[in-house]
């Protein structure tokens, strides 16, 4: 019931595809027209699916999963490598042990008692800031008569004596009151101490517990790779950042340096851990299920069924590589055997291939900054690689002269304006007019025709908070909570045509108010914004020629001369 023969007499493709980087192949497209045969036409929630070639006695066919795990898997899907939902099992019993202490921890900070002891603490010390404050107010105003007194020409021996007998008597009762309050502050905040404690301790608990948990889960995910060696998540992620992420590393042990050893070596293998989730997406239990029965992977594909989350950009039927954080250290080590196609590009640039430097123009320079034509596919800043970026090519090609300061950028599949600074006081004053919002910047993007279809305002404002995503790094996500402000202003301009094809597109002016990580292309992609990924965004939409997103006007005021400076740059 795993097994699913393919209809399709496709090629078969001569190496695996690389699962962070891959346009899927004939036989995953028939795969996954079959699975999408099978699947609610109009689900409620919208979830990861997908599908594996594999060869198995001679005959091709696929295995299909979906990321996470539910009680009933079905039977046409391949299991979870580790099933951890048994009603009766260790991770149930004591996942209920937690939710015990999340329980006890949510009543007692709801309880009457615990809020009465809080309101009485309040009540109490504003009460007694009130009394303190109105005895210190009658003492400062006796000080003054009492100085106004000892000014005049002539003052009694008996009124000096009863002056300073009403001073004493005034701090005397401003310390009584200051004593009575106190103690019953004391009195007050030992009660809800007592109730704060008892909710630290089941914090503590709880988080024992759960990493505890977490730990014991991690180990029971069992793996395997190509080559038939075997390896746990604990493993595999260790190994991973040991080799991969030394600067992670490197932290790890120097937040630790001065605990005892055993400290430490929690403190290390902490920062080591998986995130919550991995091992429970679709690529590791496809593998996973091939291996263990001697199937021959030949390719796979990802793609989203159904709404679009609240966070993430996932767009209903598109396809999408397998995530950094969650897969990248899995996959690796399960791969490590098979032949990968690695002729496209690293995703981890998320953009399209690099162009020569010689693309790069600059249409104005002086000794003060230069304003740059940057074409798409040139990186704005150096990367990991040993790519050029702007800033190398121009800080070459003012070598001996003048250094490069990047005041702002652009991604390295986005083309158009960009201003350079020569020196650190032109670079300070035009950051400062970034900052202010006194510079003013257009883009054009081409999207879909599909999104005429949306009915959308011709003109509008996208307010979608930002912050990146933990889990698949450079991705960013809507994130109403933590969020960084994001605002882009837009104005839907008709239809035109691109590409060598000359395909149909609409044509967006878009007008950043500010300047987030791939703000322009979430508050196209989101279903909270235009609901509609530029064409061409490999990370957000589709994969095309290019990214057709342009940086084409550009408006500052020169920090020397005073000048306002306007560039043009069509698309």
């Amino acid at each position: 019931m795993k097994f699913h023969p393919i209809l399709s007499e496709q090629p078969l493709p001569a190496r695996f595809n690389n699962p962070f980087d891959y346009e899927p192949d004939a036989l995953c497209r028939a795969a996954v027209k079959q699975l999408e045969a099978n699947l609610p036409i109009e689900p409620t929630e919208g979830k990861m699916y997908g599908v594996l070639i594999v060869e198995r006695n001679g005959e091709i066919g696929y295995l299909q999963a979906y990321s996470g795990q539910i009680a009933n898997e079905g039977e046409d899907f391949v299991p979870a490598v580790f099933d951890y939902l048994q009603p009766d099992g260790y991770f149930k019993i004591h996942e209920a042990e937690i939710s015990q202490l999340n329980q006890q921890i949510a009543q007692l900070k709801d309880s009457t008692a615990y809020r009465q002891a809080q309101e009485d603490l309040k009540t109490i010390r504003q009460k007694a800031e009130k009394v303190i404050e109105e005895a210190r107010k009658v003492m400062q105003g006796a000080k003054f008569l009492r100085d106004k007194r000892r000014k005049e020409a002539f003052i009694s021996e008996v009124e000096r004596n009863e002056m300073t007998r009403q001073s004493q008597f005034l701090k005397a009762e401003l310390q009584r009151k200051k004593k009575t309050y106190t103690e019953q502050i004391t009195a007050a905040q030992t009660i809800v101490n007592s109730y704060q404690e008892r909710i630290t301790a089941w914090k503590r608990e709880r988080k024992m517990k759960s990493d505890r948990l977490q730990r014991w889960l991690f180990s029971q995910f069992s793996l395997f790779n190509a080559r038939g060696e075997r390896k746990n998540l604990l493993d595999i992620f260790r190994d991973y950042y040991l080799k991969n992420s030394p600067a992670r590393t490197k932290a790890a042990y120097i937040t630790s340096a001065n605990t005892t050893e055993h400290a430490a070596k929690e403190c290390l293998a902490a920062s080591l851990l998986p995130p919550s989730g991995a091992g429970e997406c679709c690529e590791p239990k496809l593998l996973q299920y091939a291996f263990l029965h001697g199937y021959k992977p030949i390719s796979m594909a990802m793609f989203w069924w159904g709404p679009s989350p609240k966070t993430e950009i996932r767009q209903h039927r598109n396809y999408y590589p397998a995530c950094n954080g969650k897969c990248k250290p899995i996959l690796e080590w399960m791969l490590e055997g098979i032949d990968i196609d690695y002729k496209d590009c690293d995703r981890t640039n998320n953009e399209t291939e690099t162009v020569p430097s010689e693309g790069l123009k600059i249409l104005y320079e002086d000794d003060y900054l230069a304003v740059i034509a940057k074409p798409s596919g040139l990186l704005s800043v150096p990367g990991k690689s040993c790519q050029p970026s702007v800033y190398s090519i121009i800080k070459e090609r003012w070598k001996g002269k003048s250094d490069a300061f990047m005041i702002h950028r652009l991604d390295m599949a986005t083309s158009g304006l960009l201003v350079v600074a020569r020196t650190s006081e032109v670079h300070k004053a035009l950051q400062a007019q970034f900052i202010r919002r006194t510079v003013k910047k257009k883009y054009v993007a081409l999207l879909p025709l599909s999104i005429l279809e949306k009915q959308l305002p011709v003109e509008g404002r996208i307010e979608l908070p930002l912050s990146p995503d933990p889990d698949d790094r450079p991705r960013q996500r809507v994130d109403r909570t933590n969020g960084k402000p994001a605002i882009t202003e837009y104005r839907i301009i008709g239809k035109t045509t691109y590409g060598k094809e000359t395909l149909k597109a609409v044509k967006i002016e878009l007008y950043p108010l500010t300047g987030r990580t791939h703000q322009l292309r979430i508050h196209c992609a989101h279903p909270d914004g235009l609901g509609t990924p530029i064409i061409g965004d490999n990370l957000y939409g589709q994969r095309s020629e290019r990214l057709w997103l342009h940086a084409t006007h550009l408006e500052f005021t020169h920090p020397i001369t005073q000048e306002q400076m306007s560039f043009d740059l069509p698309l």
